[in-house]
């Protein structure tokens, strides 16, 4: 978000399901930013299937937390996505890269705690021409 960001939380052991989304992301962290923004924070996540069954939908009402409506399958309207890539250079980027599970959890947190808040600032602030651009092309794929 602007001006913000949390812990990178890596899921390292089994699946990331729609309780273990509620439990280890929506609770400890959305509800936080969401206290700390107010009535006009909205709420973007991927539309991975996790996200989106009842009892996360439930989790977010009973919240407060409003949800942005947008398309599955549309990653290049989710500012997000640029961030992941960003992160993944650096880490393939690193003098030693990383050679197993723990060195790269060890690789992604570092580098995630060196981004520079610039980045994270233009990439939300990107989002009204992404969704401009998308509305413009009918939902093709945007240059972002």
């Amino acid at each position: 978000m602007i001006n913000g960001d949390t812990r990178l939380h890596v899921v390292a052991n089994g699946t990331m399901t729609g309780q273990r989304y509620i439990d280890e992301v929506l609770l400890p962290h959305v509800h936080l930013f969401r206290g700390a923004v107010g009535d006009k924070f909205v709420f973007m996540d991927d539309n991975t299937t996790c996200h989106r069954i009842l009892a996360v939908q439930n989790c977010l009402d009973s919240e407060g937390i409003q949800r942005l409506v947008w398309p599955a399958c549309t990653p290049d309207i989710n500012p997000i996505e640029n961030v992941w890539d960003a992160l993944g250079r650096q880490v393939a980027g690193r003098n030693y890269p990383p050679t197993n599970k723990n060195t790269l959890i060890r690789a992604l947190t570092e580098e995630w705690d060196k981004l520079p808040q610039q980045l994270l600032d233009n990439v939300v602030q990107s989002m009204v021409r992404r969704v401009e651009c998308c509305i413009t092309l009918h939902g093709g794929q945007i240059p972002y």
